[in-house]
């Protein structure tokens, strides 16, 4: 299948909440609901969409349809220790059905792209750590772990 991606815009709203939804089911750990994930991706978009991210990007995959199979949502960052700027992943997602099609791939390429495009030298990721298939293609594309964040609630 071949996959394009190209830079999202506001027809892509609705399209980009409802497949951040799928974020319940990608292992967030036992003290984050699936509901508190989703809404905080929706938030996320929501201020996006409404211009209150400045040098934030969406990238939208699509086949030769063309129908959407995904996105990534890409933000401008500062490396905490070196000072330096670098582009940040902060989503991204695909859609049930082209999963295992390339559309991932596709849009990690686009990322890295995106990032170069900024005189970026590096970009960052989180992912949750029981989502072991999200965790492979990042490690399969020369992602490597860097910290690990421990958390405790003290309620």
């Amino acid at each position: 299948m071949a996959v394009r991606v190209r830079e999202g815009d506001a027809r892509d709203r609705d399209f980009a909440i409802e497949t951040a939804r799928r974020f319940a089911a990608f292992g967030p750990p036992p003290w984050r609901s699936a509901h508190e994930v989703v809404a905080g991706e929706v938030r996320c978009l929501d201020e996006f969409f409404d211009g209150r991210m400045p040098g934030c990007s969406l990238l939208i995959a699509e086949d030769e349809e063309p129908a959407r199979l995904g996105f990534a949502f890409l933000e401008p960052h500062v490396d905490y220790f070196s000072g330096e700027p670098h582009g940040h992943l902060g989503m991204i997602a695909v859609t049930d059905a082209a999963e295992g099609r390339g559309a991932g791939s596709a849009l990690m390429r686009a990322a890295e792209e995106w990032c170069r495009g900024r005189g970026y030298a590096v970009l960052t990721l989180n992912v949750f750590e029981a989502n072991t298939r999200a965790r492979m293609l990042y490690e399969r594309l020369g992602y490597n772990v860097e910290t690990l964040r421990y958390t405790k609630s003290l309620e």
